[in-house]
């Protein structure tokens, strides 16, 4: 590829880690040239339990959600992931290991793919890419954290409280039962909570 690349779907993508760190014309390259564009229908698979996840994704467009099925096969919602946010099962991806958890796309999803192996071989060229991989390992387990912590210290009516505070455009783009899944309450109780309001 030639210095002078069209940005097109990786601008964002760009952007982002322009915003933990400078990035040089090179290693915009060598993204564009070790990813892929796809796209996706809604309600696809990307990753099952038992497989092993080798990709991670940054949402050009569209939505997805990452959950897991209890003993009983209910479902529980771990991650929604929309515009400009990385997709991945952390799990698996960094540890080699089957996933326990599916990944599936919620709407008709446009996606930038990146193999673990090129993920790798770009760590090691570029050490500026690095640095901007840990902040942002650091920022998902951070939310992840925050999320684990509202499950385990606030009441259902203060958990629905701080998703509306934290990211109030969820409620238009997700259903309620995704929603009340998330939450770690039922539909019913949603339903009840957001009556209140």
């Amino acid at each position: 590829m030639s210095e002078i690349i069209t940005y097109g779907d990786y601008q964002n993508l760009f952007n982002l880690f322009k915003s933990i760190y400078p990035l040089s014309n090179e290693l915009k390259v060598a993204i564009v040239n070790n990813s892929e564009v796809i796209e996706v229908n809604k309600k696809v698979k990307l990753l099952s339990v038992g497989e092993r996840s080798h990709t991670i994704y940054f949402v050009v467009k569209g939505a997805a959600r990452v959950y897991y099925l209890n003993k009983e096969g209910k479902e529980t919602n771990t991650w929604f992931l929309f515009e400009n946010e990385l997709l991945i099962s952390v799990y698996s991806f960094y540890t080699g290991n089957p996933s326990f958890e599916y990944i599936e796309t919620l709407e008709d999803c446009k996606l930038i793919a990146v193999k673990r192996e090129k993920l790798d071989e770009m760590y090691l060229k570029y050490m500026e890419f690095n640095f901007s991989g840990r902040k942002l390992t650091e920022f998902y387990h951070m939310r992840n954290e925050i999320q684990a912590n509202d499950l385990r210290m606030y009441s259902a009516k203060e958990r629905y409280e701080h998703l509306v505070e934290r990211n109030p455009a969820l409620f238009q783009r997700v259903s309620l039962g995704h929603i009340a899944s998330y939450l770690g309450i039922s539909q019913e109780t949603l339903s009840r909570i957001r009556k209140q309001k």
